[in-house]
């Protein structure tokens, strides 16, 4: 695998990009973005990190740990920032913003991108990738950023990765990055060539809107009731909950039909019980945060679902108890 990629690498020159919002699966896609060189204690130089202090000191002094079932391994990078004025200062000029933030964490960042003033210096010409969680992203990326109009593209991830301590990672589980198919060619393989270099997975795909509405199905079923049981994904596949997995898939697919997207509501319950039985040793992302008494991204996962069904006049009221029991019991109701 190395072999090829490493073919590909002395035909496409190196892209500079900044990964905006470094916690666990920013870090993760640092690591699956950097080449062999990291691991050896030198710098990458086309890879920027911008996250917490303490994170990024940490990797800054010792590197970025990444804890794997096969082993761990060191990723050293030559740029690490902790604001957007420390990237400003800099000598490092992106082609592509990877956002890996939570979704109640983007507005926040609109404000400090508009406010930096980089959307009209080093960031003019720079692709914007929203590689996050729910729905609503891009809409409300393009509102408060319309500078970057025209220059953003979506993803979805379903790795399992948990930020252990400040400069660690432990990656639980691998699955498929999917990119909306809008990257230029030469970035698209730049990007395919790292992650075959990790051995990990990576697609663009001309139907991304799909995909990402398949990824809202599973997340709006497993999220919200491993987070209220308290239990790992596994929950999801209890007897006495089959009614209500059942209709909050089936209410999801309703708003996706108003929507114009179809889907199969059968095909999309043996899809959520499926990824639920083959992650059922998983504690989900909204577990975790509620577990530690953090705000969670239910907003634009049932949420979303919820107001859009306002929006059409469609009844929803499993994805609205889900809701309304989590933004009950989550920081900052």
């Amino acid at each position: 695998m190395r072999g090829v990629s490493s073919m590909i690498d002395n035909k496409i020159e190196p892209k500079n990009i900044l990964i905006y919002g470094a916690g666990a699966i920013g870090s993760l896609m640092g690591y699956l973005l950097s080449d062999a060189h990291s691991s050896d204690g030198g710098g990458v130089e086309n890879m920027a990190l911008l996250g917490r202090m303490g994170h990024m000191e940490r990797i800054s002094s010792e590197g970025l740990e990444v804890e794997a079932p096969d082993g761990k391994t060191l990723v050293y990078f030559g740029h690490l920032f902790t604001d957007l004025e420390e990237l400003g200062r800099s000598d490092f000029h992106p082609d592509l913003v990877v956002i890996c933030v939570k979704t109640y964490s983007l507005e926040k960042l609109c404000q400090e991108l508009v406010q930096s003033g980089l959307l009209d210096g080093k960031l003019k010409n720079a692709l914007f990738l929203l590689l996050m969680n729910g729905m609503g992203n891009r809409e409300l990326f393009e509102s408060q950023v319309p500078q970057a109009s025209g220059r953003i593209i979506e993803g979805i991830t379903s790795n399992g990765v948990k930020l252990a301590r400040e400069g660690k990672i432990e990656l639980k589980g691998k699955g498929t990055t999917v990119i909306e198919k809008n990257l230029p060619l030469e970035l698209e393989q730049f990007m395919k060539a790292r992650f075959e270099d990790r051995e990990f997975q990576i697609e663009f795909s001309g139907d991304f809107k799909r995909q990402q509405w398949n990824k809202l199905f599973i997340n709006s079923v497993i999220n919200p009731i491993a987070a209220l049981a308290r239990q790992k994904n596994g929950i999801i596949l209890s007897e006495v909950l089959g009614g209500t997995v059942e209709r909050v898939v089936r209410e999801g697919v309703a708003v996706a039909q108003e929507l114009g997207m179809d889907f199969d509501p059968d095909a999309v319950l043996e899809l959520v019980l499926s990824v639920a039985e083959k992650t059922g040793e998983n504690s989900c992302s909204m577990l975790q945060d509620v577990l530690k008494n953090k705000t969670t991204e239910i907003d634009s996962i049932n949420g979303y679902i919820v107001r859009q069904a306002e929006e059409h006049s469609i009844a929803v009221p499993v994805n609205a108890a889900l809701y309304g029991l989590i933004k009950a019991t989550a920081r900052g109701s």
